[in-house]
């Protein structure tokens, strides 16, 4: 018999960019007083599990990384379908760059143990580096698929097609699994919340949180001590200035005449960086 398709879905809870401050003392974001959403990619992620799970079964899981108040957003996650949600939650964590970020997940998907299908979205708002999907698959040594568009499963051989896409189009990639798949923003519309599972979402044994010491890494890999990247200063950019704005009037021939001669006005000024403008 075969056994069920087992999904793993990472999402990461970030904050409204609009409402992001940054800590100068320790050159990271200060998410204080930011609301949080799910990352807008991994919601395409879990649509696809999801979808997957309604063709062939099987169950889909919800895992994060971050503090305790990311609970109820995850629930919205749990409302759309998904089984069961994981939150890695230890101050141990915090800071990590994207080296951390994806070796504790690797360890918390392998702790797990019964994985077939780890889905990402292929990149994260706050961050844009589409380094954590690939360096999961790294740590655990497994397949992987990037900037995914469609998945599909074949349950009898155990392996995924994948149409990912590519410079000039795209291509279409058989994958054995276990795996990791980070698919394209926009490439479904992910799903409304059940109302029918709003019952279950009260439900404490629905969520799982784990600490460092569950995963038994070493700290020293973990959060700030684990990441090799630093932020070594902080500078605000210059607003830009405002469009410039100037009314001409007169006959067409007038207004002609006037608009050749404030281009040739700039371009004998910065526009020409020092070149002779024409006469």
């Amino acid at each position: 018999m075969t056994r069920e398709l087992h999904t793993l879905v990472c999402l990461k809870v970030v904050p409204k960019s609009e409402e992001v401050g940054v800590d100068r003392e320790t050159n990271t974001l200060d998410r204080a007083n930011a609301r949080s959403e799910i990352n807008p990619p991994d919601m395409n992620a879990l649509e696809t599990a999801l979808a997957l799970k309604d063709r062939f079964g099987g169950r889909v899981s919800l895992m994060s990384m971050g503090p305790p108040f990311v609970i109820p957003t995850l629930r919205v996650g749990l409302a759309m379908g998904a089984d069961h949600a994981y939150l890695l939650s230890d101050r141990a964590f915090g800071g990590a760059d994207t080296l951390a970020t994806s070796l504790t997940l690797a360890r918390a998907i392998e702790k797990l143990g019964d994985v077939d299908l780890v889905l990402c979205g292929e990149e994260s708002s706050d961050g844009a580096t589409a380094q954590v999907p690939p360096g999961i698959a790294t740590w655990m040594d497994i397949p992987q698929a990037t900037y995914a568009m469609d998945v599909d499963f074949e349950p009898g051989q155990r392996h995924l097609v994948v149409t990912r896409e590519v410079r000039d189009g795209e291509e279409v990639l058989d994958v054995p699994l276990p795996a990791v798949v980070s698919v394209k923003v926009s490439c479904n519309e992910p799903r409304f919340m059940d109302t029918g599972r709003f019952a279950l979402l009260d439900n404490e044994e629905l969520v799982t949180t784990w600490t460092a010491d569950d995963l038994g890494v070493d700290r020293e890999h973990l959060g700030l001590a684990g990441s090799p990247t630093s932020v070594a200063g902080l500078k605000e950019a210059a607003q830009a200035s405002g469009r410039r704005r100037e009314l001409v009037s007169g006959t067409p021939e007038e207004e002609g005449k006037i608009l050749y001669e404030r281009i040739i006005e700039f371009l004998r000024g910065a526009g020409t960086r020092g070149q002779e403008a024409p006469g």
